[in-house]
This record gives C-alpha cells, structure tokens and sequence, in this order.
C-alpha cells in the first residue's frame, strides 16, 4: 500500500476527530457497562442462590444493560454519520480533481465511477473500523484483567490461546492485502468496459456484434475470479480456525472454573462472571474480520490517491478582453472573426483537430498569441465555445440546460436560442423556458439546436461546432448561419457539406489525421480527391 493512501486515510481520520471522540466516549461507556455485567449478574445469581436476591441488585443488572444497549445505538447512529460525512469528503474531493484532469485524466469513465463509489465508501469507513477494533482490544483487555482479578489460573489458561489468535490475525493480513488491490482494479477496469458497451450499446445491436462485445467486457472474469477466490479462501480460513478456537477456549476455561468451583475457589455466580469474561476477552478474535475491511479501506485510499496525486494545469494567467481570436499551432494559423470549415472522410482526425483547437486534447496551440495551457481553465471555457453533434443537456429545465456553466440571465437565454433557431420551439412548450428537461421530448435536430444556444449564449471568442448542425437541414442551417457571423467570432465548424464548406472562408482538409491542405473551398474543388470526401 501506499504512504499517499495512508496520508489520506490519516486526514479522513483528522476530518472524523470531533464526531470521533463523541463516538470514542460512547463506545468507551458501552464497554464499560458491558465489561461490569458478568460481575453484576455473578452478585446477583450468588445472591438468589443464597435467598438473599434484593431489589438493588436486579436493578444494577438492568441499569449496566440498558446503558450497554443505548450506548450501543448511539454509537451506531454517530458512526454511520461520520462514514457518511467522510464517503462525501473523499466524493468531492475526488471528483473535483477528476474534473479539474478533464479530458486529460488517463482513468477510464468506469474505473472512475468505481472509484468515486465503491472506493470512496470503503476508505470512509475507516473511522468505523478503527473505533471498532479499539474498543474490541480494550474489551478484549479490561475482561482479561477482570478475570484475573477473580482467579489467575482462568486468566492464564485464557492468555495461552492469545497466540493463536495473533497468528490467525496475522496470516490473513498477509495472504488477503495484494488479493483485495487486484480485486479492486479489475472491477474497476471491467466497470469501464461495461461503460463502454452502453455508451455503444445502439451500435453494437445495429452491427450483430453482442456476443463479440460481451466477450469483450467479461474478459478480464477470470483475474476478478481469482483475485475474489484468493480472498475469499483466505476468509474462509480465518473463519474456521477462528471458529475453533473460540470454543475450544471456553470450553477448557469452563473445565478449569468447574474445577474452581468444585475447590470452592469460586461460586457458581463467579463462575458465570469468568465465562462472561472470556466471551468478551475474545471479541477482539471475532473482529478479526474488520481487518479485511481495514485492509480494503486502506487498497481503496490507495486507488482514490493515484487519482489525487495526477498533476492539473497550473492556474495560469488571465488573457483579458482584448482579442480577435486567432488560433495558431506549429502548421496553421486561424485569423480572428475567419469561418472555417474542417472536413474530411470519416475517422481523418476532424474531431481530435478541433478538440486540440479548443484545448481539450493537449496541444502546442495559441489564443491572441497565448498558449491555452497558460490561461485560466475558467477563463478559457468562456473564450472557447463548444457545440457538438449529440450534446449531453445537463440542468433541471430548459433554460438550464442553455444557461448551464454560466450566469446568464433570461435574456441572454432567449436570444441564443433565437440564434440557434430553437425559440420558437421552446416557447411552445407546457412550460416554456421553465419546462423541466426530463418532460421535454427532443429530437436530435432539436437537441443539437439546445446545444448550439449552450454554446452562443457564452458570447466566446472562438465558437468550435464539432457536428453540430448535423441533424439540421439546410435552410436552418444557413438561419443558424447567418445569426453566428453577427457574433463576429472565429468559427470553426466540423462539417460533410459541401454548401456549408462554401460558405466558408478557409477549409480544412484533413487525411489519416494530418492537415492536407488549407484553402478556401473553390480553390479546393478542382482536386478529385477533395470531392470525393463529399460524396
């Protein structure tokens, strides 16, 4: 494991210390009253034994228990709010920094989600565990003293199974620690997979290729099946031995009090009282198994950790509001306020090129003479517009979804969907711009359309259209046209018309991932292999 995952542990623990003491004081109230029940309960069976039982000594026998019982309920409520506040720290913050990585994070969207899930709810348990394996060693301690206090001849015959509990411990933290890391990291990579085969889901039926798909998702079962075996042979071990040493324990203690008993070194009352401290002297071998979820929380901090510890962008510096928009790479350069059209066969590298342009992808590209890994990430989102051909609508009504990541208000909302030809759409809704997006049925030309207004409404410097008046037809697509050159931005459109390539000034033509050339689109047609891209 590593120091980073303890680190992150450690702070989960340091975030936990309020709520932790409460906790600690009412688990240490809780094993008091338990840890004072077998000698109550011996006072009192000794006392009914004799005809002497009184009412003070029954009521001391309930009073221990009910306060074992609350303390006990409390307890469990505080630990659960204090996993609960935890699992949502490390939520957070793992998700701060997945986004802060963008599209330059090298984790996968389902070994992600494993991770923000299922990791970050193991690694907040910690507190859990920790307060349940320190009060196990302190009932485990005070029932040993307790017990030799009554006679030393139990506690020693007790003590002598202690090293075969230490030993089952430790086997088990040994064989179990590398198997619960490989478990985790392949249901991570298998969460990616299935991801991926629902993202694709439409294509995978249109193509017949379900079964070839779902081979490729259950291909890494095997390693997940051995990893689980290995852990759960592991816990299987522990269990049967720790099963038979617990009552091989009291039952050699419940011999050697008889014994006791029958010397008159005890009375049946302390009897009773030695094998309740030997039931509680071994509550620490049967938390043996919190040490599996030590081990897991300890593999899942290290996971969230790998993530924490991958570089950001430094914040870099503000552009300012003066510029035209010029994009500038090694090969090209994109005057300010130019309409440029990127084209080219399917899989020629048109969206990865746009992507680059727009510093989603890494790239050596410049905006107004600045690389766009120096300037703010907040500035440079309100600079650099997207729009794309199946935009994913985020927000609890319309006018969210076109206002979403900005400040805009409703008229700057109205007036991007009015460019982006959707307004009158909208307001023929139940609920106009207030509809809620889930009872808004769209189409994908309409869709695309919300997208487009998404991306007007930040007023940019460079609007990127990566498809995304794909699904419109032609005469709203020149509509849309016309409202985006009054914006007087840089625009640079993905695009498999040639009306569309026409009207703009430059075109882009790409081939297997390289520029192949850059001209206006008159000057290009005369090349045959130009205008097969169209056809």
């Amino acid at each position: 494991m590593s120091r980073a995952g303890d680190g992150l542990l450690s702070e989960v623990a340091r975030l936990n210390r309020g709520r932790t003491v409460l906790i600690v004081l009412i688990t240490v109230l809780a094993a008091g009253a338990g840890l004072l029940l077998p000698g109550a309960l011996a006072a009192a069976v000794d006392s009914a034994i004799s005809g002497r039982l009184s009412r003070p000594h029954v009521s001391w026998v309930l009073a221990l228990g009910l306060a074992e019982v609350l303390a006990e309920v409390i307890g469990g409520i505080l630990t659960v709010r204090a996993t609960s506040s935890a699992t949502a720290w490390l939520r957070r913050t793992l998700a701060d920094r997945l986004l802060a990585l963008g599209l330059r994070s090298r984790f996968s969207e389902g070994d992600a989600l494993s991770r923000l899930t299922g990791d970050c709810h193991s690694a907040g348990a910690l507190t859990s565990i920790l307060v349940q394996l320190g009060s196990s060693v302190v009932v485990s301690a005070g029932a040993v003293t307790l017990l030799a206090l009554l006679d030393l001849r139990l506690a020693l015959v007790f003590v002598a199974g202690v090293p075969v509990a230490m030993f089952i411990a430790r086997s088990h933290l040994r064989h179990t620690a590398d198997d619960i890391l490989t478990y985790q990291e392949v249901s991570g990579e298998l969460s990616a997979r299935l991801l991926d085969a629902m993202h694709g889901r439409r294509t995978i039926a249109a193509s017949g290729t379900a079964d070839r798909e779902a081979g490729r998702v259950l291909r890494p079962l095997p390693d997940l099946a051995a990893a689980g075996a290995g852990m759960w042979r592991t816990q299987a071990r522990m269990v049967w031995r720790a099963a038979l040493l617990l009552p091989a324990v009291e039952l050699i203690v419940l011999i050697a009090a008889g014994l006791a008993v029958y010397n008159g070194r005890l009375t049946i009352g302390e009897m009773l009282a030695a094998l309740g401290y030997v039931a509680l002297g071994m509550s620490l071998v049967r938390q043996i198994p919190l040490l599996t979820m030590l081990t897991r929380a300890r593999s899942c901090a290290h996971r969230i950790a790998e993530v924490l510890a991958e570089p950001v962008s430094p914040a870099g510096k503000l552009l300012g509001p003066l510029g035209t928009g010029t994009i500038a790479t090694e090969d090209i350069t994109i005057p300010g306020g130019t309409f440029v059209a990127v084209v080219g066969r399917s899989g020629s590298g048109k969206s990865t090129l746009v992507a680059q342009l727009g510093g989603l992808v890494p790239a050596h590209v410049r905006l107004d003479g600045m690389p766009l890994e120096r300037i703010r990430p907040e500035e440079l989102r309100t600079l650099i517009s997207y729009a794309f051909e199946r935009p994913a609508l985020i927000g609890a009504t319309v006018a969210d979804a076109v206002g979403y990541g900005t400040w805009s208000g409703r008229t700057a909302v109205r007036e991007a969907c009015r460019a982006a030809q959707v307004h009158d759409l909208i307001v023929r809704l139940p609920g106009g711009y207030d509809t809620p997006l889930t009872e808004t049925p769209l189409s994908g030309g309409e869709a695309q359309r919300i997208g487009l207004a998404r991306a007007l409404v930040r007023q940019p410097r460079v609007l990127i259209l990566d498809d995304a008046t794909a699904s419109l037809d032609t005469v709203t697509e020149s509509f849309v046209d016309d409202a985006i050159t009054g914006l007087g931005c840089t625009r640079i459109m993905v695009t498999h018309r040639p009306a569309t390539a026409a009207r703009a000034d430059l075109v882009l033509w790409m081939e297997k991932g390289r520029i192949r050339a850059m001209a206006p689109h008159e000057r290009l047609w005369g090349n045959p292999g130009y205008r097969a891209v169209f056809e």
